[in-house]
């Protein structure tokens, strides 16, 4: 077995932008060949609900992903290349409203344009200055699960020049009456995105809803000029529910699909 060295995750606290109030901690890992080698340019992947991803400290329900292991044990197995991962915290009870492309029927929502420009405006470009990055859409990637799956395919929608793979994992669609699918249906894929596509078979009490919502995007997606098994990857994930264990079980083929080895600059 091929012994797995380990890379690094730096914390940039409070990473200022006058997009979100008092700035927004963020962490970046890095993997074991940038270290070593101080000339190659990485792919980067920007993924929402930071502390989520690396520390059970900071994970919701003490729940992390544990996504250095599986980034890791990929590259050492060579099943994807080398990259950056850039994890984005949540705004806590700001969360949803961050999240959400539209207001619901009760007012609640509508930040993520705003939010967007934060992730475009002020984050991207201090990762670009301060990290060694391929910064072209085809080697900048967008995720998230559940409403940071929402706003990961919202974001891009409206920036698929900055983000060419989308991991979009078990997106809340239901939010604000399914409003994400109108300007959905009115895409096309001139940009040439990469999308990963997911939902569980076990979400919520009513799973039925989830699924057929994500097989309608899926649709939808394929009328726009996406075709499956190149740029697009849909799965149903029999019996998994709507949980970070199961979006990290899903990680490993999602990162395999949308950073393989042979893509490398």
């Amino acid at each position: 077995m091929t012994a797995i060295s380990h890379g690094q995750c730096r914390v940039h606290a409070s990473v200022p932008s006058r997009f979100v109030d008092g700035g927004r901690d963020v962490i970046v890992y890095t993997p074991p060949s940038y270290q070593q080698d101080s000339l190659t340019r990485f792919p980067v992947l920007y993924l929402m609900d930071g502390q989520n991803l690396f520390d059970s400290a900071t994970a919701f329900c003490n729940q992390d992903w544990g996504l250095m292991s599986i980034v890791e044990e990929l590259i050492a197995a060579g099943s994807i290349q080398p990259l950056i991962v850039v994890g984005a915290y949540n705004a806590g009870d700001k969360r949803l409203e961050e999240y959400s492309p539209n207001r619901n029927r009760q007012g609640i929502g509508g930040g993520a344009k705003r939010f967007g420009r934060f992730m475009v405006e002020s984050l991207k470009p201090l990762v670009d200055a301060e990290y060694r990055t391929l910064p072209g859409p085809e080697t900048t990637g967008l995720g998230g699960s559940s409403m940071g799956g929402l706003v990961s395919l919202y974001l891009g929608m409206r920036h698929p020049a900055v983000f060419g793979n989308l991991i979009v994992m078990s997106p809340s669609l239901w939010w604000a009456n399914h409003a994400i699918l109108r300007p959905a249906r009115r895409m096309h894929n001139s940009w040439n995105q990469r999308i990963w596509l997911d939902i569980g078979t076990a979400e919520s009490d009513s799973p039925e809803s989830f699924v057929r919502d994500a097989c309608e995007l899926r649709n939808i997606l394929l009328q726009s000029g996406w075709t499956l098994g190149e740029n697009l990857r849909f799965v149903e994930d029999e019996g998994a529910g709507h949980n970070e264990k199961a979006w990290a079980y899903r990680m490993r083929d999602a990162l395999a699909f949308l950073f393989p080895p042979s893509s490398v600059a």
